[in-house]
């Protein structure tokens, strides 16, 4: 397979809606929390539209992954910059990888837990909140080391397709 020269469309379409859509999750985790824990004690909870939200745009960014990964074997993704030392270049290339697994599996434990109401799927679901902020943060001061102090231009590979 030859290595294209930038992401298409696609990638950077999908790239951008699962951030978009990533970030209020954050946010929503208290009120997730507080349903689930009502849940498990028998309890009635205030079933908001937060709540809901949280759940389906779990889903959805669960299957906008899926794609993204299927799009990603099939047809690859631009080599790093030639700046890039080879450190950051594993670092990178190892973000990357977590950051799908992550976006893979918190949906996946997370409809275990809720609709399967399976307690450990929730504590595996919580445990990984921290490690996906962490990832996402290196993620993004990684890309604007690049693009500010070594000079790569890398944002340009995520507006515009190549």
């Amino acid at each position: 397979m030859s290595v294209p020269m930038g992401y298409s469309r696609r990638q950077i379409g999908l790239h951008w809606l699962v951030a978009l859509i990533l970030v209020p999750q954050f946010f929503l985790h208290d009120d997730i929390k507080a349903a689930w824990r009502a849940i498990r004690k028998g309890l009635d909870y205030n079933h908001t539209t937060w709540v809901t939200f949280h759940v389906y745009a779990g889903i959805v960014i669960l299957a906008l992954m899926l794609w993204r990964l299927s799009i990603r074997v099939m047809r690859g993704v631009p080599r790093p910059p030639e700046e890039e030392s080879a450190m950051m270049k594993m670092v990178a290339t190892g973000t990357h990888w977590l950051l799908y697994l992550l976006l893979i599996l918190l949906p996946i434990t997370g409809l275990m837990s809720w609709f399967g109401g399976i307690g450990s799927a929730a504590e595996i679901h919580e445990a990984m909140k921290l490690p996906l902020f962490a990832l996402v943060g290196l993620h993004i001061l990684g890309a604007l080391y690049q693009q500010f102090v070594l000079r790569t231009n890398i944002l340009a590979r995520m507006k515009r397709a190549g």
